[in-house]
């Protein structure tokens, strides 16, 4: 039986379009041929064929002593049969398994960004023992106290302090900042980051699962794993609904001595309106939120959102646009244009974030430099013409040109603005010039969180690795009620564990990997689409266009389409109590039952369809 429902349940989608076909015939036989039996026998495949699955999953609910809806469609689907209404067996049989697969089709999510997280992590460290000797270790095998040798161009593969050397490290994979951090002996070094320039040796403090990596990616399954046990909506309803209604039929036939009767109660005990209600609605919200870019995975979601009062969110990528631009050039020697041709033509040739920032500068003249070398971690020596020119951080030009009073005090000025400087200097003196360069506010940012706080949100809290100078810069311009500043990833979802140990429901809205341990901690994780597949694949919501008024127009969305759901179910209950008074004083029969039937169906799908309209964004 295990198989046969195993088989069943992965072609439910195949089934629901065969019943769907089934029942487009039938309907075209009855009015097409007076004859009565190509319906029947018709509707009544359409029945045992969309009872089966049902009825399976029936059974393995009582094997755990739960009664599932699945248990009073079955009984209805198998009374409707008995009494020889073909037709209403096999339109709930239909009606319940489109809102199966439409509810699972939403909450299905896939586990390939976890396997590319879990291929990042480190696997092996170079050992130093006390004699000096190196040898290969597997991390897993690496204890605190062991010291690790790390060169130009390695993976960090432990969490420890540097005890040697001095190195520069891309920290993006934990901060999520893309700039890179100079550190000396005695500062802290995390598994996962890249040593872009330099060689160290590092003490150990943690290494293999207890990193601040391995948190991560550990936080991450653990999110994934809870969320795919998370029980349908009106599966939980049903837990009090699917008794009563059994109960009812039951003692209507005891007392009545009526078989008939008792069927009857249970068909109509089980309206479409309450099998396709909470589904349509889903499908409705869902749909308008995919179509303006916003990808809610379930339904729960939206409920948990109606009740967020607190929203923290990342800085890098999420408040702001994530990709830095030229704020300045304050030119201290030579021709501004001239110096801005040159830096571009040098800087075009990097990657960089700062460097992509000046190469994207509008330029007058191309000028082609030569013998073009990087200095890890500092900038870059290019020949242009006759000159030689350095284009790359304060220590570069200090180191090679020396400094002066007027460069130390622009530099202190631009940095407490939240800027990231790149200077440029041509060796003989002649030409100099300072690059202030920032990541932006998002453009609609502060309407946006204006907008939250006007829809209920009582706290709007920035979390961010950034320095407390920038991020208390960039926090200034917008409604933020606090600012947490050089956080990391673990130390973020700490901050929110302890906000709902407050009392708080909490949202954090987030991009990168980093912040992949705050999004599985929070009542709501929101991802932004231009961040990474594992965000995404954490998120309970992704934000596909990178945009912060969506995320005002996700709040409304669902707390509409959670009022529209509760109207859907009321209108199911009225109707349940409306036929049963009518079946008991005499009014009600069958076939005016089934019509009742009918028309709650139309209702709450008309009811469902005002979701479908567009929120504004604005």
């Amino acid at each position: 039986m295990v198989k046969v429902q195993r088989f069943l349940t992965e072609q439910r989608q195949a089934l629901v379009i065969g019943l769907t076909v089934l029942l487009i015939l039938a309907e075209a036989f009855r009015f097409i041929s007076s004859n009565n039996l190509m319906y029947q026998i018709l509707m009544a495949t359409a029945g045992v064929i969309g009872l089966l699955p049902i009825l399976f999953t029936a059974i393995s609910s009582l094997e755990v002593r739960l009664i599932s809806i699945d248990v009073l469609v079955s009984i209805a689907v198998i009374g409707a049969f008995i009494i020889g209404e073909y037709n209403e067996a096999a339109i709930v049989t239909w009606l319940f398994m489109v809102g199966e697969v439409l509810e699972n089709a939403t909450l299905r999510k896939t586990r390939s960004a976890i396997k590319q997280l879990t291929e990042l992590a480190p696997r092996t460290a170079v050992v130093i023992d006390e004699d000096g000797n190196t040898s290969d270790e597997d991390v897993d095998f690496i204890d605190p106290g062991d010291m690790v040798l790390i060169k130009t161009g390695n993976q960090v593969p432990v969490d420890g302090t540097i005890k040697t050397g001095t190195a520069v490290l891309n920290e993006a994979s934990i901060t999520g900042e893309s700039r890179l951090v100079k550190k000396h002996p005695g500062d802290a070094v995390f598994a996962g980051t890249i040593l872009e320039n330099g060689t160290v040796t590092v003490n150990t403090t943690a290494a293999g699962e207890d990193t601040t990596f391995g948190k991560i990616i550990e936080l991450v399954e653990e999110a994934q794993d809870s969320q795919t046990k998370t029980q349908r909506f009106i599966d939980r309803f049903a837990r009090y609904y699917t008794p009563v209604v059994l109960l009812v039929a039951i003692m209507v036939g005891l007392i009545t001595r009526d078989v008939r009767l008792a069927i009857t109660v249970m068909v109509l005990g089980c309206p479409g309106a309450l099998v396709i209600g909470v589904p349509a609605s889903t499908v409705a919200g869902i749909g308008n939120g995919a179509r303006q870019g916003i990808l809610f995975k379930g339904s729960d979601v939206m409920d948990r959102m109606k009740h967020i009062d607190t929203i923290a969110f990342d800085k890098t990528g999420t408040l702001t646009v994530g990709k830095p631009v030229v704020t300045s050039v304050n030119v201290l020697n030579g021709d501004r244009q001239t110096i801005i041709d040159q830096a571009v033509a040098v800087e075009q040739r990097s990657d960089h974030p700062l460097a992509q920032a000046i190469g994207k500068l509008d330029r007058k003249h191309d000028y082609q430099p030569t013998d073009i070398q990087t200095i890890k971690g500092q900038g870059i020596r290019a020949q242009i013409g006759e000159g030689e020119y350095l284009l790359g951080n304060p220590t570069l030009i200090k180191d090679l040109l020396g400094t002066s009073s007027t460069l130390d005090q622009l530099i202190d000025q631009l940095t407490s603005d939240g800027n990231s400087i790149v200077i440029f200097a041509s060796m003989d003196h002649h030409e100099l010039a300072i690059f202030g360069i920032k990541d932006q506010l998002r453009s609609q940012a502060q309407s946006a969180l204006r907008q939250l706080k006007a829809l209920g949100v009582k706290r709007l809290i920035m979390l961010t690795g950034d320095n407390e100078g920038t991020a208390h810069q960039i926090a200034a311009n917008l409604p933020i009620d606090e600012v947490h500043a050089a956080m990391l990833p673990q130390g973020k979802a700490d901050y929110l564990k302890q906000q709902q140990a407050d009392g708080h429901r909490i949202a954090f809205i987030g991009d990168g990997i980093n912040d992949s341990p705050a999004l599985s901690a929070a009542d709501v994780a929101v991802a932004m689409g231009s961040g990474t597949d594992v965000a995404m694949d954490v998120a309970d919501l992704v934000l596909v266009k990178s945009d912060l008024n969506s995320l005002v127009t996700s709040f409304r969305l669902a707390r509409r389409t959670i009022t529209n759901m509760n109207e859907n179910i009321l209108i199911a209950l009225l109707t349940v109590v409306l036929l049963f008074i009518g079946l008991f004083v005499g009014y009600i029969e069958m076939a005016s039952g089934m019509l009742i039937h009918e028309l709650s169906i139309l209702i709450v799908i008309l009811n469902s369809m005002r979701l479908m309209k567009r929120i504004s964004q604005n």
